[in-house]
């Protein structure tokens, strides 16, 4: 099995100016994090964008859709923004059923030292390689359907927009 990962940006991928106090997009870390992970899945990186994902326009979710419809690999991870996320998977979501598409990101840069970005990249190549077809969100060791999905920018995590009962996707916290 062979996983495509798409970067877009985000936290995930910022880095700090110590001259002028910035984040700003430099290159991907995703083969470095990879490396540190001894992740031994087959993979694939494409740099589709480095934006904010507050920065996204329609045309950006666009491109993203279009890259997803275009992979030959059945199973993709994407690095996104986390503030935009949701909306990003709403639209794949409604677009695509083929294939196993599991957008992640971070609250804290990967530059920084005690970024959750490593766990989650690895929480989501694992969902991607185990999860149906659909779309999902994976943060912080949960997984979310597409549609059921939303980040809580008062307390600065992802949750359920109506809780549900347990599902292989999504399980109550500890």
């Amino acid at each position: 099995m062979k996983v495509r990962i798409m970067v877009t940006g985000g936290t995930f991928d910022k880095e700090y100016d110590e001259l002028d106090g910035t984040l700003f997009f430099r290159e991907t870390h995703v083969p470095e994090m990879l490396k540190l992970g001894h992740c031994y899945l087959k993979v694939v990186i494409d740099t589709i964008m480095m934006m904010d994902s507050l920065s996204m326009k329609e045309a950006d979710r666009q491109r993203i859709l279009d890259c997803c419809r275009q992979s030959p690999e059945d199973r993709i991870v994407i690095t996104h923004g986390t503030d935009t996320m949701a909306e990003t998977a709403r639209l794949l979501g409604q677009s695509i059923t083929d294939k196993t598409i599991v957008l992640t990101g971070a609250m804290i840069p990967y530059r920084f030292g005690s970024s959750d970005g490593l766990f989650n990249l690895g929480s989501a190549l694992a969902f991607a390689q185990a999860l149906p077809p659909g779309v999902y969100v994976a943060m912080n060791g949960r997984c979310f359907t597409w549609d059921n999905v939303m980040k809580n920018k008062q307390l600065g995590v992802f949750q359920e927009l109506t809780p549900q009962e347990p599902t292989s996707c999504s399980s109550p916290s500890l």
